[in-house]
């Protein structure tokens, strides 16, 4: 959806801050290649999370307190009125911070966020072992696997965006953890939120299949569906420009709306 004129009815009072938190195993270069601004009146503000991107993990036992407190910080810590983004397991401790702290944002997007069916889903069930998480990581991250996949990952990106963003998954202390801390059980046990909330998919997204937008909008209330045709887990990475116009225009209205 094309935004005509920006997004905000009165630009010159108000600018919308979107705070971006990715994946695993990835920090905030993952949204460099989107635009700045995301739109006229629309700020992104990437953050990269304990445990990712070389960041070394606090001492003693992760929960998830260790990565949400993070997140409420670097909100907190922007302009109002804010909108919190989180892509994949980004999603799910963006959901985790504003269902725990509901006046903590105007908004939340919920882009393929890890959550819905986790009991079952093969994946989740592949990584309990740490012996298999941490072969894993070490297979993602290795110098073979840049070279073979990393020039193949994203079309139209350098080569070196690839082996990049593969590399990062050896930084990432987090990785493992994820596996035992986001959980059908955690899934469960989240308070309501009456967060205006937005949830965003691609429809050729072969990472987290589309459908789990029905099950994730039955858990909230509050929540609106988008599937973007053409899109795939990546469209930060792959389609910068249009992902920047769709999120700038649902910031936009989850702020007006809220």
């Amino acid at each position: 959806m094309p935004l005509t004129g920006g997004p905000l009815r009165d630009t010159a009072v108000m600018t919308i801050s979107v705070i971006a938190v990715h994946g695993n195993g990835g920090g905030a270069f993952r949204w460099e290649r989107l635009p700045v601004p995301l739109a006229r009146g629309v700020e992104l503000h990437a953050i990269t999370l304990p445990g990712f991107a070389g960041i070394p993990l606090p001492s003693g036992p992760a929960s998830m307190a260790t990565f949400t407190d993070a997140i409420v910080a670097e909100v907190e810590a922007r302009a109002e009125p804010r909108v919190l983004l989180g892509h994949g397991i980004g999603g799910a401790l963006a959901l985790d911070a504003v269902a725990h702290r509901p006046q903590l944002v105007a908004g939340l997007i919920l882009h393929a966020p890890v959550g819905a069916n986790l009991d079952q889903r093969w994946f989740p069930r592949i990584m309990s072992a740490p012996v298999i998480r941490r072969l894993a990581k070490a297979v993602v991250a290795s110098p073979l696997t840049q070279r073979l996949a990393g020039r193949r990952l994203f079309a139209d990106t350098p080569p070196e965006y690839g082996r990049r963003f593969l590399a990062e998954y050896g930084r990432a202390d987090g990785f493992e953890v994820m596996f035992d801390l986001l959980t059908s059980e955690w899934f469960d046990g989240l308070p309501d939120t009456s967060v205006p909330t937005s949830i965003l998919w691609g429809d050729r997204d072969r990472i987290l299949q589309p459908s789990q937008a029905d099950d994730l909008a039955r858990r909230l209330r509050h929540g609106e569906r988008r599937i973007i045709e053409g899109w795939g887990h990546y469209p930060m990475i792959e389609q910068p420009a249009d992902y920047a116009t769709v999120v700038a225009e649902i910031a936009a209205r989850l702020v007006q709306g809220s």
